[in-house]
């Protein structure tokens, strides 16, 4: 059996592969999209034979134009550089930072042989202790190296998201509450008014005046830095959430809470069946947006606080004042700003995977 389309005979395999085929070119680009990468489908349609016209124009759009316009400042950022004098001497330029990139790398590569070879040399000694008398007791001692670059990125890192999960576990709950009863969301309202706007650079020091008063120990788990640019970090990155995800509550179908109240569903039930699922987009909104907050915040934090981190770096370097430290500094900031968009991915796609969202 055929159909007649164009004029021409069309075997209906021919065209139930061609549909499956594209079908399995739209679930792929689908799953571009969800990771994050959803500028490369039109280039995955084009190799699969989609109209070459209007896929060369969408690529140029997603993918060449940005790249024409990064091209375009790094030029222009070449061209202006050296003409900008500072007290370290000129600014660098893209060629200075990438050279300081890399020998940052190198760094980290050398600083990770010798932490090797430390451990090597105790756990050979051990052995020869062991041999001689096997009831002799060892010890491996850490290595004590100084942080290298990608140490510090990820000491931020655990800054950040410890920051961020103290932030969502009292956010969360507290907008949910809020969403649900107009009279406490009447009275959490002013505080959060108040609080919101207020700099990191106010928060830490009562925060760091609380920690070293509160947490004493001899032998402490975190160090008081981490947990001052920790909770610092969560002061200032909860509100998002908190608002989003009262307003996402509070913009629920009056119906569904009045279904709920006709099938006497438990408070948990109601949460979990009705309130999560109808608020959960917005709430990942602020999710995304604190996640942002806190990781400017962090920098700033770290700074004051003195934790071992990109911004402990950033002001090692300045107060540093070699020939390289400029450049190094704007290693950083570029790195920051990398991490700081790989974050905001990384939100969009949690996002999408959890809520079914195409957006982008």
């Amino acid at each position: 059996m055929s159909f007649i389309t164009n004029n021409a005979a069309i075997d209906p395999i021919t065209v139930e592969r061609r549909e499956q085929r594209l079908a399995q070119i739209g679930r792929l680009c689908g799953a571009l999209k969800l990771i994050g990468l959803g500028s490369f489908a039109p280039l995955l349609r084009l190799v699969s034979g989609g109209n070459p016209r209007e896929e060369l124009a969408e690529l140029w759009r997603q993918i060449g134009i940005p790249l024409v316009a990064i091209a375009v400042f790094l030029l222009a950022w070449n061209a202006v550089a050296p003409r900008v004098e500072t007290s370290l001497g000129a600014l660098p330029g893209p060629a200075q930072v990438w050279e300081q990139a890399i020998g940052l790398y190198d760094t980290h590569a050398t600083e990770r042989e010798k932490e090797a070879a430390f451990y090597e040399r105790q756990e050979k000694r051990n052995a020869e202790i062991l041999a001689a008398d096997p009831t002799a007791e060892v010890k491996i001692r850490p290595y004590a190296g100084p942080p290298t670059f990608f140490d510090q990125i990820l000491t931020s890192l655990k800054t950040v998201f410890t920051g961020f999960v103290l932030a969502a576990l009292v956010a969360v709950p507290l907008g949910i509450v809020c969403g649900l009863s107009p009279a406490i969301n009447a009275a959490v309202n002013p505080l959060v008014q108040i609080f919101k706007p207020v700099s990191p650079l106010a928060w830490l020091p009562i925060v760091t005046m609380v920690v070293s008063a509160l947490y004493v120990t001899e032998d402490p788990l975190l160090s008081k830095s981490f947990l001052s640019s920790a909770i610092t970090v969560t002061l200032c990155s909860l509100w998002p959430t908190l608002i989003n995800t009262a307003y996402g509550v509070a913009s629920i179908d009056k119906d569904l809470l009045n279904v709920a109240r006709v099938l006497k569903l438990s408070w948990p039930t109601k949460i979990r069946k009705l309130v999560l699922p109808s608020a959960l987009p917005l709430i990942f909104t602020g999710l995304r947006l604190s996640l942002g907050v806190g990781w400017m915040v962090l920098i700033a934090a770290e700074m004051l606080a003195q934790n071992p981190g990109l911004g402990k770096f950033v002001w090692d370097e300045f107060q540093n004042g070699s020939s390289a430290s400029l450049a190094r500094i704007m290693v950083a900031v570029f790195t920051i700003g990398l991490i700081g968009f790989l974050l905001d991915r990384l939100m969009l796609t949690l996002q999408a995977a959890v809520t079914h969202s195409a957006n982008r």
